[in-house]
């Protein structure tokens, strides 16, 4: 697809979205229009993600359905519900909502609302993820501890793949987060590695690659490497407390 082709399917999807909020979200204040057919970087599967803002809701919600040939994702808010979900983007170190409300294309009738809350995604998106810290940190070393050491000695390929396939997205989340990086589930996590590290990334995929076809070594090694600018493997002193109410009476 050319850059025609994807100005032309940006267009169109931004005028679906238009129709979608005028017919099935009547009295919304604003909404932001985002992904990656607003990016220029969609394809003819890609879905539109829509922000929708009413002055109140009861509660927000999320829904997926199908316009004019596009698959919709829509997250329904108030400004009160989507300031809950941009603040707990900030707290996981994943900047879903964040990415779209800041990269959004505004539409609808209360246009300064909506880039004073625009402004503050990005300002967020700015600043970066809180540093790595208290028991998620804990976790996700114990976590990429666990899944390394199961790399370890020798297994069939198809058990490497799999223990690779569940290792991937928690090393990325620490490589990332640990660099001071937002980090990014399933497709983003690359895209977000390239742009942090071009060479880092690359060494990432590679491994990875071998491990997936059943050679684990160079990826346990990576894992290695990283947990190394942790303080090392995290096993010894790991405990996660349940919470008080499981439990049940039989």
């Amino acid at each position: 697809m050319d850059d025609i082709q994807k100005h032309v399917l940006a267009e169109r999807a931004l005028a679906v979205a238009r129709h979608c909020i005028a017919s099935r979200y009547a009295g919304a204040a604003f909404a932001y229009v985002a992904g990656s057919i607003m990016r220029g970087e969609g394809t003819a599967f890609s879905d539109i993600d829509l922000v929708v803002v009413f002055p109140s809701l009861q509660r927000a919600w999320r829904e997926s359905f199908s316009a004019d040939g596009f698959p919709v994702e829509a997250f329904v808010h108030d400004p009160q519900t989507l300031a809950h979900y941009l603040h707990q983007d900030a707290d996981s170190g994943y900047p879903i909502m964040a990415n779209m409300v800041a990269t959004g294309c505004i539409v609808g009738s209360d246009i300064d609302s909506a880039r004073v809350i625009q402004a503050k995604a990005a300002s967020m998106l700015a600043a970066g993820p809180k540093p790595l810290a208290g028991a998620d940190y804990d976790m996700l070393r114990y976590q990429v501890t666990d899944l390394a050491d199961d790399l370890r000695g020798t297994r069939p390929p198809e058990e490497i793949a799999a223990i690779a396939a569940l290792l991937y997205q928690k090393l990325a989340d620490l490589m990332l987060l640990g660099r001071g990086a937002w980090a990014g589930r399933g497709k983003w996590a690359p895209r977000l590695m390239r742009e942090l590290d071009a060479q880092l990334a690359a060494e990432f995929d590679a491994a990875f690659r071998l491990a997936a076809a059943g050679d684990g070594a160079r990826f346990l090694a990576l894992a290695d490497r990283e947990l190394a600018l942790h303080g090392g493997r995290y096993f010894e002193g790991f405990r996660q407390d349940a919470p008080l109410e499981a439990r049940r009476l039989e």
